[in-house]
């Protein structure tokens, strides 16, 4: 089943590169130009004056559900590191934030976005950026190397989450901090969301219960897990792809309605 989603995850997104390439937008449902409607999730994340300067592809591109480089406290000279970087929106916006001194990767397992990534980066004039290839439960990277995890909408598609608490844990030196926008869940879901993949896709079937969350970020080892809420979605905003996924959105209504939210999460590692 693990590698079941991530090969259609890798398709999805790779279809959503090729899309923001030609200057198409893509939407976290996993139709194009917000399949036909504002997408609740991925809609109006950035201010204008953050990406000026960026190309419009990367912008095109982010399939983000938060804007993590605007809550995370970014210092000149850190290293940063991106779970799920796509077309490379935050990656390139971190490496303003850490300067010439510092440094911003970005890890994603996608052909295509790491290519248009690569092109963002080129047409932005950016040096201070790397952008690896690899899976977030396997992050190619040395132990004790980051001194901030970031991720946008992509820990909730991993099929084993705790794994990659495991990596961030490791990769981040002692008092490195993760912040990250993600979609999480308060309470149950009906079986039927959790099964859809293509809602898997969409940033809502894999999203972790709150407490479930921190939970496994302290079994990773880290300290003082936070979780604050940026968006709470309603069943209106999700109608459309919901009956897209094959799923009666008056039915289950009553199941999910205000129960899927963007938020961001810090933990931290402790220092010893």
């Amino acid at each position: 089943m693990t590698d079941h989603i991530k090969d259609i995850v890798r398709e999805k997104y790779g279809a959503a590169a090729l899309r923001a390439a030609v200057g198409k937008g893509s939407s976290c449902c996993g139709g194009s130009d917000g399949c036909g409607t504002t997408d609740p999730i991925t809609s109006d994340l950035y201010e204008a004056a953050q990406v000026s300067g960026l190309p419009v592809e990367a912008v095109l591109a982010s399939l983000g559900c938060g804007n993590p480089t605007a809550l995370a406290d970014l210092e000149e000279g850190q290293v940063v590191l991106d779970l799920g970087s796509g077309g490379g929106i935050d990656v390139l916006l971190s490496a303003r934030r850490v300067g010439p001194t510092g440094k911003a990767y970005g890890l994603d397992m996608t052909d295509e976005m790491l290519a248009l990534a690569r092109r963002n980066q080129a047409q932005a004039g950016v040096t201070n950026v790397e952008f690896l290839k690899g899976d977030i439960e396997h992050i190619p990277l040395p132990d004790a190397s980051v001194d901030v995890i970031i991720s946008n909408c992509v820990i909730n598609l991993a099929a084993d989450k705790r794994k990659v608490f495991a990596e961030a844990f490791r990769v981040l030196k002692p008092g490195g901090r993760f912040a990250v926008s993600d979609v999480v869940v308060r309470g149950d879901v009906p079986p039927e969301v959790r099964r859809s993949l293509e809602l898997w896709v969409g940033c809502v079937a894999g999203a972790l219960e709150e407490q479930q969350f921190e939970a496994w970020l302290r079994e990773a080892g880290f300290e003082d897990p936070t979780l604050e809420p940026t968006r709470i979605y309603k069943v209106e905003d999700a109608r459309q792809f919901l009956s897209e996924a094959g799923l009666n959105p008056d039915t289950i209504a009553s199941d999910i309605d205000g129960k899927f939210m963007a938020a961001f999460v810090r933990a931290r590692k402790p220092n010893a």
